[in-house]
């Protein structure tokens, strides 16, 4: 076997391992029915309700951190349509301000919309865990790229929200955003996040 011939089955073979790699083992190939029958069960109309804190950062293409950020957020909702309204302060100083439309379907869907989102997102609910798939736009700042996101949303036992979102272009991940989100105490006293049995 020639060198050139090996190197380029060795080629293929890692590509192979790379790509079932990322459709079985990834990030990316999660799935609801992952946090099927695991509790506790995340309500989006009760713990995206009312004033929420956040706080995260996002990573850049090497994995290290680019932007920190903190934000104000305020759920509001209707019967299964809600409003979040959002306030992001990056540690550049620049404010961000996006308000969410999330419509509960049947059997778990979620749709949802944003003035910077392109088209529909569209999700799921099951157990704890919460995803969201949608392309958004970048302002013109940041380059005005529309990336594709994946968006999971994992409830914690004592109420708090770990969010992890992956952005790509053309399949390439280009930043990762981890933060969390927990409803703000009223008067002091710690909210009653998860319900009693």
């Amino acid at each position: 076997m020639s060198p050139i011939l090996a190197a380029l089955i060795g080629a293929a073979i890692v590509l192979a391992a790379v790509a079932l790699r990322s459709r079985f083992a990834s990030f990316q190939a999660q799935t609801p029915a992952d946090y099927a029958g695991l509790g506790p069960q995340f309500d989006l109309r009760q713990h995206l309700s009312g004033p929420l804190q956040c706080e995260g950062m996002i990573y850049g293409p090497t994995g290290r951190v680019t932007t920190r950020f903190v934000a104000d957020m305020d759920g509001k909702w209707e019967g299964n349509v809600g409003t979040l309204s959002e306030v992001f302060r990056y540690d550049s100083g620049t404010v961000q301000h996006r308000a969410w439309t999330l419509a509960l379907g049947n059997a778990g869907n979620i749709t949802a919309t944003a003035a910077d989102v392109v088209g529909l997102g569209e999700g799921h609910v099951e157990g704890p865990g919460v995803v969201l798939r949608y392309r958004i736009r970048l302002t013109p700042e940041a380059g005005g790229h529309v990336l594709d996101v994946t968006d999971w949303m994992y409830l914690m036992e004592n109420g708090t929200i770990m969010n992890r979102s992956q952005f790509r272009k053309f399949g390439i991940k280009v930043a990762e955003l981890v933060a969390t989100m927990r409803r703000v105490p009223d008067h002091g006293r710690a909210p009653d996040l998860v319900p009693a049995e």
